[in-house]
């Protein structure tokens, strides 16, 4: 528990970091494709929060929801169950069965679709045995936000729809799995004490090992196939890899952590594509706040509530930024 604390310490010394003009400029396109403005930054950083272990739950619920509705209509066309979203949830817009599927591709996509959908029950569960009520589930985007993504990352010459085929939906996945990871290592060192005595960091920990099974499989695979097109008779262009580590940067420039890019190994290089980590192979952590920050599409500053997957922003009390 004291080498977790001290990873996260240092984790989160990473956060004071600069998002270039670049970026600001990339996140207002986003803000701005997605149907909204860049919301006004006050002048002066508001109270520091003072935030609950149910509140920190509650925000990897939020996030939870996002990817089971990805995967759920990735893989059959439906997102989740109205027992598992709350009384009055928010609506999902987008998102359909990815056509054209090999059985193996299909297995997968199912497979993690559900990992997903436990991981919603079973936070939902938590919740109410803590004596706090689950958050209901947001309104999501997923019809604008994509698209509004990859011309942030400068993404030119196609349609991203990540519902549309395979190698859309490995990038659309690799999105969510990376910042899924980082979250969760970011939020085991705030949890109290008694949540970690009450085997809730136990269990935490153990969504983020999922979450890493997952990002590996979707690095892999996009880098896998990229190597199989590079090695195809004739060679074959594969722009999917290029495009995934232009969503990484820009994910990096409004989110913090510079992160590993996918590169196709050679006999004189390191492989580094299964993993987003630093040079010790220790995954980053990302604050509440870079997480809010990539989810909403938006540079860093105070007060930032809504934007992207999330156009009415998060429910529950960690919502808005703070830096």
């Amino acid at each position: 528990m004291d080498k977790l604390s001290e990873l996260y310490k240092k984790s989160v010394s990473r956060r004071n970091f600069m998002a270039g003009v670049g970026a600001v400029g990339a996140a207002t396109a986003l803000a701005g494709c997605n149907g909204s403005s860049m919301p006004s930054v006050p002048l002066l950083p508001p109270t520091s929060p003072n935030y609950g272990d149910s509140d920190y739950l509650n925000f990897a619920l939020n996030l939870e929801y996002l990817e089971a509705e990805f995967y759920l209509r990735a893989a059959t066309g439906n997102g989740l169950a109205a027992a598992d979203i709350g009384g009055s949830p928010g609506a999902v817009s987008g998102g359909a069965k990815v056509p054209n599927l090999t059985a193996a591709q299909q297995m997968v996509v199912h497979e993690i679709a559900f990992d997903e959908q436990s991981h919603v029950q079973f936070l939902r569960k938590a919740i109410t045995a803590a004596g706090a009520t689950p958050v209901d589930r947001p309104v999501i985007d997923f019809a604008t936000s994509f698209g509004a993504l990859a011309t942030a990352a400068g993404i030119t010459g196609v349609t991203f729809n990540p519902f549309g085929d395979f190698d859309s939906f490995l990038l659309g996945a690799f999105i969510f799995e990376d910042v899924g990871v980082t979250a969760y290592h970011g939020a085991a060192g705030l949890l109290s004490t008694g949540a970690v005595a009450g085997g809730i960091l136990t269990a935490a920990a153990g969504i983020m090992a999922v979450e890493a099974y997952h990002a590996a499989y979707v690095r892999t695979s996009i880098t896998g196939r990229a190597i199989a097109a590079a090695n195809a008779v004739p060679a074959t262009a594969y722009p999917y890899l290029g495009f995934a580590n232009q969503i990484s940067k820009l994910r990096a420039s409004v989110g913090g952590g510079s992160e590993t890019q996918l590169t196709l190994p050679t006999s004189t290089s390191t492989p580094s594509s299964i993993v987003a980590a630093d040079s010790n192979a220790v995954a980053y952590a990302r604050t509440t706040d870079q997480v809010l920050h990539i989810v909403y599409g938006t540079g860093g500053g105070y007060g930032v509530s809504k934007g992207a997957f999330f156009p009415s922003g998060l429910n529950g009390k960690i919502s808005v930024t703070n830096s």
